[in-house]
């Protein structure tokens, strides 16, 4: 997410978690939205009322939920550090080729800074993509399991998620790619026991970095009611 008062809104729902993009190439990374008047390392252009996601940093120490998750594409670990401490990070994502050391190393160093989790992005094409998960199983928190694709970030399109029941690993994951409002039905159906929920985001804009907040919010209604 991008735009303060988006952020705001949807902040409102009951929604776990909202993803800021720290990759430069993504028309959603945060620093170039700020230009246009919605988001700042500090917080600034959030305050608003108490009542608001962030504000200065004191108040925004204070915000439990929505969760706050940095999305990374090999990133140089300093840097990920300091997007940590400026926004006050509670996950990070890392969407690339990120190795098992590296991330041992950067759950070390952030110990230091505050506790924050590790979500890893797995690249999903068939049961067998699934052995990659094995190298981090003792160094990530989550699974992102996205569409294979030759891309970098998003791609719009799901993967066949019947293959799910290949895998067999203990670290709880999260589905990525093309979910939409009308796939409540779908993902209600999916009963694997490390499923941990959805990330959604292009269905859901009415433009790109802006969410639809009635769409969202129907769909966390149907999903959770």
């Amino acid at each position: 997410m991008c735009m303060a008062q988006n952020i705001h809104d949807i902040s409102k729902l009951d929604v776990d978690w909202i993803g800021f993009i720290f990759w430069n190439d993504s028309p959603r990374v945060v620093k170039q939205m700020a230009s246009r008047g919605g988001f700042y390392p500090d917080y600034s252009s959030f305050v608003k009322s108490p009542d608001d996601l962030g504000g200065i940093p004191e108040l925004a120490k204070k915000v439990n939920k929505p969760q706050r998750v940095g999305v990374f594409i090999d990133e140089m670990p300093q840097t990920i550090l300091t997007r940590v401490f400026n926004y006050y990070l509670d996950y990070v994502q890392l969407h690339g080729e990120e190795e098992p050391v590296m991330i041992e190393n950067l759950h070390r160093t952030l110990a230091d800074i505050r506790p924050v989790k590790v979500i890893k992005t797995i690249f999903v094409g068939g049961e067998d993509d699934f052995a990659q998960c094995k190298p981090y199983e003792d160094v990530v928190d989550y699974f992102l399991f996205h569409p294979l694709s030759e891309q970098k970030g998003g791609t719009g399109k799901r993967f066949d998620w019947s293959i799910l029941k290949a895998y067999d690993g203990k670290v709880p994951f999260l589905l990525s790619g093309g979910i939409g409002p009308d796939d409540v039905d779908a993902i209600k159906a999916i009963s694997h026991p490390m499923f941990a929920g959805v990330d959604i985001n292009s269905r859901f804009e009415t433009e790109v970095g802006v969410k639809d907040v009635e769409k969202v919010k129907a769909f966390t209604e149907a999903l959770k009611g």
